[in-house]
């Protein structure tokens, strides 16, 4: 089965195309242009790469969230578009769960990790072998109680994702069995996004384009400083 991935839920952008367990293809960028100007390009490449036409693929999928409000819906738009142009079935997937596949293969407690500032990640923790197996569900958290849920694991933890480095610098004071993953397995990237679909459309239905929705932890700023204003004028 080929499968074409799309990944732009924080500042980088990638599109790749994995054939079975195959990596055909990937395209990525981190060079601060918008998604809007990167992924129509990048996912022109990777097809060119990869010398197969769009009509190959098989299923489109993307990491649907949570993340960048503004990446997540311009991805989501952009696979849309190419999906329903085909009239192929679409998978989303968790931002969270697909990066816990950076590690897949090491034996280790992967907590996957974004920035969602004010001292606030996104996470969800998988523990990592030949498989992955979520253990918690995405949420949105202080660092600080995360803290506090990173205490029992007997193995190693492995911080990915953008929020990475924030909360190794600020947890392994605290907590001496956390790592940091290379930088090269550290951040989103849309390989990571296509195996993880691939694993998981063993057991669940794809779906239709028009079906796929953003996932938030939180609300957008501009709605919660509305709220706080209207609570402030009461």
């Amino acid at each position: 089965m080929r499968i074409f991935s799309i990944e732009c839920s924080a500042t980088s952008a990638s599109v790749a195309i994995l054939d079975d367990y195959k990596l055909l293809s990937e395209a990525y960028t981190n060079t601060g242009l918008t998604h809007s100007q990167t992924l129509i390009p990048m996912a022109k490449n990777a097809l060119d790469n990869a010398n197969i036409d769009i009509d190959s693929i098989d299923l489109f999928s993307i990491a649907a969230g949570p993340g960048s409000f503004t990446g997540i819906r311009i991805g989501i738009a952009a696979l849309k578009g190419l999906a329903m142009a085909q009239n192929k079935p679409c998978f989303p997937v968790s931002t969270l769960e697909a990066m816990a596949y950076n590690m897949l293969g090491r034996e280790c407690i992967v907590c996957c990790v974004m920035d969602a500032r004010c001292n606030q990640v996104y996470t969800a923790t998988f523990k990592s072998g030949q498989k992955i197996e979520r253990i918690t569900q995405d949420e949105a958290v202080m660092i600080d109680e995360l803290a506090n849920k990173l205490k029992n694991y007997d193995l190693p933890i492995v911080f990915v994702g953008d929020g990475a480095e924030l909360c190794y610098n600020k947890l392994k004071s605290i907590n001496d069995n956390v790592l940091l993953a290379p930088s090269n397995f550290r951040y989103q990237k849309a390989s990571s996004v296509a195996v993880c679909t691939f694993e998981k459309i063993k057991t669940e239905p794809t779906i239709l384009a028009e079906e796929i929705l953003p996932v938030y932890l939180r609300a957008p700023q501009a709605e919660r400083e509305l709220k706080k204003r209207m609570e402030n004028s009461k």
